[in-house]
């Protein structure tokens, strides 16, 4: 049986430790894998008692950073749904339903920073996680974390953009990168880990700080601390409100991912994810 329970740094030491006694006795910490729409190459542990992720403190010598997603949005397109990419669109009731537990779930930490996106939907979110913080906080606003630019594609459909474009996109053909100031996933990728950096010279070693952005943001940083090919980026499950968890070596800038894309069970319905 798993004998670590999830730390966060306001709990008191007579809570942590009978949750750390019940989990021995139950064998209630677990192994969880996330569902299938994606890649997931960190799947949470869990423990059965929160049905939270296992965490342990943050190693010495490191920082932590928490990464969000937000919530569910209304699609511009409607019924016809087109992507949007960079559009600052607005977020469904059930998105902001999302990033309330998200920013619920987050208060179990001491976050020395949350950083945003400046795109609306972000910013709500970021909005929730401050405010779930014991301490006043406002968000740090940062350019780099804006969602990817689709440029001409958006307000087009999958078909009316071609699978072929987007398949070809995908795999970092920079030749099919959209007109009208788009991005392709390498240009994405160098201004988000520029964010990113500036993000953890802020955070004091030993200190967790959050960034609420969006799918491509954190499957940038997500698979850089894969080292994954960024040709397969494309392919990483982050779901709508979930959070992302890496630590990073302040002396070798080794990146440990905790757990990918978990979402707090609420009960909420299913979002609708489609083009983005």
């Amino acid at each position: 049986a798993c004998v670590v329970c999830h730390y966060w740094s306001n709990q008191s030491t007579m809570t942590a430790l009978r949750l750390l006694a019940l989990s021995v006795i139950t064998g209630s910490c677990s192994a969880f894998t996330l569902g299938a729409d994606g890649k997931n190459a960190a799947p949470a542990k869990m423990c059965d008692v929160e049905n939270i992720p296992i965490l342990d403190r943050i190693p010495d010598g490191h920082k932590r950073l928490f990464m969000v997603r937000h919530g569910e949005v209304i699609n511009p397109g409607g019924d016809r749904p087109v992507y949007y990419g960079a559009m600052d669109v607005p977020l469904s009731p059930l998105g902001e339903l999302e990033a309330i537990e998200a920013g619920n779930y987050l208060k179990r930490f001491d976050l020395q920073h949350v950083a945003s996106s400046p795109l609306s939907r972000a910013m709500f979110g970021a909005r929730q996680v401050c405010d779930n913080q014991n301490d006043s906080k406002d968000a740090v606003v940062f350019e780099g974390f804006k969602e990817l630019d689709r440029g001409a594609w958006c307000g087009k459909t999958k078909d009316e953009i071609g699978a072929d474009n987007l398949a070809r996109f995908d795999a970092c053909d920079e030749s099919v990168t959209p007109g009208d100031g788009g991005e392709s996933y390498p240009t994405l990728k160098s201004r988000v880990i520029a964010s990113r950096d500036d993000l953890l010279e802020m955070t004091n070693v030993g200190r967790a700080s959050a960034i609420v952005s969006h799918l491509h943001v954190t499957r940038a940083m997500l698979s850089d601390a894969l080292e994954m090919d960024i040709k397969e980026m494309a392919g990483l499950k982050i779901g709508t409100a979930s959070i992302t968890c890496v630590d990073y070596c302040s002396a070798t800038g080794k990146q440990t991912v905790r757990f990918q894309s978990f979402k707090p069970e609420s009960g909420l319905e299913q979002s609708k994810d489609g083009a983005n």
